[in-house]
């Protein structure tokens, strides 16, 4: 079990309190890549502040939400729309820290082959319509929320009526299974996960293939409860936003995967907010 490391590394302007502090992350792969990478990233933030730092699975992106509404976590590595869904939910929580990647992300639609859809078109094609569809899970930003957008966008109809069937995997590596195996024909997740999974092999580029990349938009961040400070010392806030900034470990980015971390604050996710509201998503 972790526990604070000797005085001499603690970085706090006061002692800081010896409750563990916990984070988690919306489950958008399964569960055992999660809990491999993340316990490797709480073992770096309890070097880095001092703290006693858990990672604490969760099996939903409305899980991860509640666990930070309830304090059963105060910080959460959260997708677009889950973040803005949080920060709502407990006045004063920060967004704190975002991917390089994250302040223009993407999504991609990929396809099974047997559609015949061709490869990097510049937009949706017409011939989408009656196929089969799926989502990611159903509050992911990249596989739920910015997709449904573009749909709505190009076809000016629900995805219910331009998709012969519209389902909802519950992570994107799901998705990218259910299209490769052709029981979807059609789905739309993360393309970082999408081009981890081609760089590893894990996806057979034969079988399916993207069809059209979105254009970018703000995704992920870790977001801090605002009453951090003062359950966790002074400034502890400032130190876990530092120990994010500052990880260079090609390893443990490798895991997210992402080039680094840079500073994000909540009104990067106005956008994100705005569509999330008019798709009745948020409040």
């Amino acid at each position: 079990m972790r526990r604070l490391v000797a005085l001499s590394l603690v970085m706090f302007s006061t002692t800081a309190l010896a409750d563990t502090f916990r984070f988690t992350a919306i489950p958008d792969e399964d569960e055992a890549r999660l809990v491999e990478r993340f316990d490797k990233v709480a073992d770096y933030l309890s070097e880095k502040t001092g703290l006693d730092v858990e990672y604490v699975p969760v099996k939903s992106y409305a899980a991860a939400v509640s666990a930070f509404r309830n304090d059963q976590v105060q910080l959460a590595w959260f997708g677009g729309l889950t973040g803005v869904q949080a920060r709502q939910i407990v006045p004063g929580s920060k967004a704190i820290a975002q991917g390089r990647e994250d302040a223009q992300f993407k999504t991609y639609f990929i396809a099974n082959a047997n559609t015949g859809l061709e490869t990097d078109q510049s937009e949706l094609p017409d011939a989408l319509k009656g196929k089969t569809f799926t989502f990611g899970a159903k509050t992911s930003t990249s596989g739920r929320l910015m997709p449904d957008y573009y749909l709505r966008e190009r076809f000016n109809e629900a995805p219910d009526d331009v998709f012969s069937r519209v389902g909802y995997s519950g992570d994107h590596t799901r998705t990218m299974a259910l299209v490769e195996s052709g029981a979807f024909d059609i789905g739309a997740l993360n393309y970082t996960v999408w081009d981890a999974a081609v760089a590893d092999g894990r996806v057979d580029t034969d079988k399916v293939h993207v069809i059209w990349s979105t254009p970018a938009y703000p995704d992920y961040q870790w977001t801090i409860r605002g009453d951090v400070d003062d359950h966790y010392g002074d400034n502890a806030t400032a130190h876990v936003q530092k120990a994010l900034l500052d990880m260079t470990d090609p390893d443990l980015l490798a895991s997210f995967p992402r080039e680094g971390f840079i500073p994000a604050t909540n009104e990067d996710y106005a956008p994100i907010e705005k569509v999330g509201q008019e798709l009745g998503l948020l409040r």
